[in-house]
């Protein structure tokens, strides 16, 4: 027999009580209310036409980057790419936030997308979990507001249950998982040929991810009458229940899905166990099976046993509960109060939301994990919704104005911390405020949705969200789905008669009403009205955060990682107090190591690790960067007239040369050579481009002295033995961040530092001309010249070209610098030629081109002034010497 509809009201009764005795909240406004509502949709659409504009159809946008992120086009992250399947993931999983903002139009546009663009027919291996959660739930409830649009509201008449298809679809693509032993689904599928995709079928899921499929694959079973779906998910549930353990009843994180066997038996509600308890709780409101309601409460009684802390849950061992496996906490388990709102336990709630929101205030976010001393465990903070998901419950059934504030304070961090020109970007640390190129799909589906509600009014709700149950990604399946055909194919019982229904019998001298009290879950503010009981149990927790683990001393900040010149004395004697040494490698890369007990004091230390992740973090932005292109360094004035060009590095700093027209002009060897101070000859590097060596100090260093004495560029030479650009992988100077430097700088390795010097030697009114590729039209060596030019010494090669040059001799350990002449030789030359012993004469080498050369066992060198040869179009002249 199937409950009474109030049965599957209980858990939820509580809520609509307490909040109708308390009423509106007080102090906030309605007006303040409303404006933090704008706020919350302007955020909103700031962050999905970000992803509409800038990534559609891709699964999620990059918001540093601005672009789509497609599964298998960046660079892997690991299991946190298992949830993108090239199914726009985003737009399905943001469909019913839509309806919840009442924009029906924007709504209809995105279904119809998805309904034009989706497929599932794709070689790809997915997270069976979150492919779940995320798109199987959003294409459900999109099609439960899609068919109320059509059969309610006049609107999306066209529609004719295409997004239940695309759900059906997908589910029978995710049911191959399930073909284990136990029942228990694999934690992974090819979307096309399930088990057979797999490049290794694992033998390991966790508990939530085996227990988190029953809402959605229900729903499936009960809008499309093919019950294979949910009876697949309850024999998954019914084989956790039975391998918890059989003393504490707590459930391990990560089990085999074959046998049963625990791996990993740490047991709390946080990552990997969190959204199971969930659905036992949400599977009996929607399901109405007393069952899991039963489960639940014998899991919940143990977790409040074991796991609760106070307001703290720390992981214990399943098996020997009273001893803690973790001494850090995870943000997932902010979910927690939120469903124990759910339960009807609010105090607990209450407390646990007040703790984390102390972190919250510590930290500006909640950092992935945190210790029992509430300290900074894992700093990622990747948007995720869990917080504001517990706020939202906790306000609708205290009607406390706190939680406004709360929610306030989370919407001011979002805009000044996380906001972005594309959306919202994940923080990869809350401890330096550093962003992460993503947003995840749970921005647009859950956080923003979840604001939304807390700040609107019933009235700015197009739909009576007491009629809907949230999925773990706050996806909305109706409550008339306990009302569905069953996978057994029993119609359920009406609703009207309380009592006889459910084979239960009234007690003696009780009313229908006294019997809905006595099957619900009682909130003791409810029962006990009179101040207000959440700010009670909040005082009592004040400070708590602090008293554990006061904040640092504020102190002013020595030294930014922005600001760090190595070559000044006093910044390097403020790393050393700071206990970080800087050791120069071989290669003469610049390594920085940090030792906080070698620190003068605990506070230098504390700046040394700041100073510390502000390097790593400007390191990482650059190598993030967009890859450089070579640049050139073309020799302008006799004798060269354009004939000789280097291949140089770029900079990540200063004025980018790539599309610009180069700058020209002389160079000018800075004094000293490092250029790591104030420069002597100033007056002669003014207008001039300067030449400063590798080493010492930073690159955006050596730039700012440039910049300084005037100068209109700057090329640094290397200062490694042996490099060259034919050689060695292209080399892009780091900056610091700033954006200070406004002048173009370009790197040489120093085979190619040796050509501009000696060219320099015996020129010094060297003009050269610095920019991204040979110039099409300008001074001398232009295309067309050098077109002419090598027309006519292929038409006279005896004649030969004179190009300076600078030679390795044969031990490779010093240089001779000669002037050469360069004789071009047709394929039928190559064995007259290399019979001439040419390598033995040194007024005379011979050019080839390659197809000729493949046969020849020679030592070859290779230099720029070939390649330069070789731009101005000597046709397919190899850059081989012979």
């Amino acid at each position: 027999m199937r409950p009474p509809l109030t049965r599957i009201w209980q858990c939820i009764f509580t809520v609509l009580v307490t909040y109708h005795c308390f009423g509106s909240a007080a102090g906030m406004t309605k007006e303040e209310k409303r404006q933090l509502k704008e706020q919350t949709k302007e955020m909103f659409y700031h962050a999905y036409h970000s992803y509409m504009d800038n990534a559609y159809p891709a699964d999620e946008l990059m918001s540093l980057s601005c672009k789509g992120r497609y599964r298998g086009s960046e660079a892997t992250r690991g299991d946190v790419d298992d949830s993108l399947g090239n199914f726009s993931l985003s737009l399905i999983d943001t469909l019913d936030t839509l309806i919840v903002l009442g924009d029906f139009d924007e709504f209809e546009s995105a279904t119809k997308l998805v309904i034009r663009d989706v497929t599932f027919e794709t070689d790809v291996v997915v997270s069976v979990f979150e492919t779940n959660i995320r798109v199987m739930g959003g294409l459900i409830s999109g099609h439960v507001f899609a068919a109320m649009l059509r059969d309610t509201r006049g609107r999306m008449v066209w529609y004719r249950d295409e997004l239940l298809l695309l759900a059906k679809d997908l589910g029978y693509r995710l049911l191959p998982a399930f073909n284990t032993t136990s029942g228990m689904p694999l934690p992974r599928v090819n979307l096309r040929y399930g088990l057979k995709g797999l490049h290794k079928v694992e033998h390991e899921t966790c508990t939530a991810c085996a227990g988190t499929m029953v809402l959605e694959f229900a729903a499936l079973s009960r809008l499309t009458g093919e019950p294979i779906f949910e009876e697949k998910a309850h024999r998954a549930m019914e084989f956790l229940w039975q391998a918890r353990h059989r003393t504490s009843h707590l459930m391990g994180t990560v089990l085999n899905v074959h046998n049963g066997e625990w791996v990993r038996r740490d047991s709390g509600v946080g990552a990997g166990i969190d959204s199971y308890y969930e659905y036992l709780l949400k599977a009996y409101i929607l399901l109405g099976d007393e069952t899991y309601l039963e489960r639940f409460n014998k899991h919940y009684s143990s977790v409040m046993k074991y796991v609760s802390q106070g307001p703290m849950l720390v992981d214990v061992h399943m098996h020997r509960p009273h001893t803690a496996s973790r001494n850090f906490m995870t943000s997932l388990l902010a979910f927690w109060p939120g469903l124990q709102v759910l339960f009807g336990d609010i105090k607990p709630a209450i407390e646990t939301h007040e703790m984390l929101y102390q972190v919250i205030q510590r930290h500006k976010f909640l950092p992935e994990a945190f210790t029992t001393e509430f300290k900074v465990y894992w700093g990622q903070h990747p948007l995720r919704p869990e917080f504001i998901e517990s706020t939202y419950f906790l306000y609708k059934a205290t009607g406390d104005a706190h939680y406004l504030e709360v929610g306030r304070s989370v919407l001011e961090s979002l805009n000044q911390y996380a906001r972005v020109p594309c959306g919202f970007a994940a923080v990869k640390d809350v401890r330096t405020g550093s962003h992460e190129d993503r947003m995840d799909s749970f921005v647009l589906a859950e956080l923003f949705k979840y604001l939304y509600l807390l700040f609107a009014e019933d009235e700015d709700i197009p739909i009576n969200i007491d009629d809907y149950v949230f999925t773990t990604e706050a996806h909305l399946l109706p409550l008339t789905l306990s009302k569905a055909m069953n996978p057994t194919g029993e119609e359920d019982v009406e609703y009207n008669d309380v009592a006889s229904k459910r084979g239960d019998e009234l007690m003696a001298g009780e009313d229908e009403n006294e019997y809905k009290f006595r099957r619900s879950c009682p909130n003791n503010n409810a029962i006990f009205p009179g101040e207000n009981f959440a700010q009670v149990i909040r005082l009592r927790l004040k400070n708590m955060v602090e008293e554990q683990c006061p904040k640092p001393k504020t102190f002013k900040r020595r030294l930014r990682a922005s600001e760090f010149e190595a070559g000044n004395v006093a910044h390097m004697t403020m790393l050393e107090r700071m206990g970080i040494r800087m050791v120069t490698l071989k290669d003469a890369r610049v390594q920085l190591m940090h030792t906080a007990n070698q620190a003068a004091t605990l506070e230098e230390g504390e700046e040394g690790l700041l100073f510390m992740q502000e390097m790593i973090e400007l390191s990482n932005n650059q190598n993030n960067q967009v890859e450089h292109q070579p640049r050139v360094i073309q020799f302008l004035s006799p004798p060269y007239d354009g004939r000789v060009v280097l291949t140089a590095g770029p900079a990540q700093f200063g004025i980018e040369l790539k599309g610009s027209q180069g700058v020209h002009g002389r160079v000018v060897v800075a004094t000293p050579l490092k250029g790591c101070g104030a420069l002597a000859n100033a007056d002669e590097m003014k207008g001039a481009i300067g030449i400063v060596e590798r080493g010492d100090c930073m690159f955006v260093e050596k730039a700012r002295n440039l910049v300084k004495v005037g100068a209109i560029a700057g090329i640094v030479l290397d200062n490694n033995l042996g490099t060259s650009s034919s050689t060695a992988p292209m080399f892009a100077m780091s900056g610091d961040g700033s954006k200070d430097i406004f002048i173009p700088m370009v790197f040489l390795f120093q085979a190619e530092s040796q050509i501009l010097l000696h060219a320099l030697g015996t020129h010094t009114d060297l003009q050269v001309l610095m920019t991204d590729a040979i110039p099409t039209s300008g001074a001398a060596g232009t295309a067309e010249k050098g077109s002419k030019l090598a027309d006519d010494t292929l038409s006279a090669r005896t004649d030969g070209v004179t190009v300076q040059m600078v030679d390795i001799d044969d031990d490779g350990t010093r240089l001779i610098n000669t002037q050469k002449r360069f004789f071009i030789a047709d394929e039928d030359d190559v064995s007259s030629a290399h019979s001439l012993e040419c390598c033995e004469r040194r007024d005379k080498l011979f050019l080839f081109k390659q197809s000729a050369l493949q046969n020849i066992k020679s030592s070859i060198y290779l230099a720029d002034f070939v390649r330069a040869l070789w731009s101005f179009r000597f046709h397919q002249i190899a850059d081989h010497v012979v």
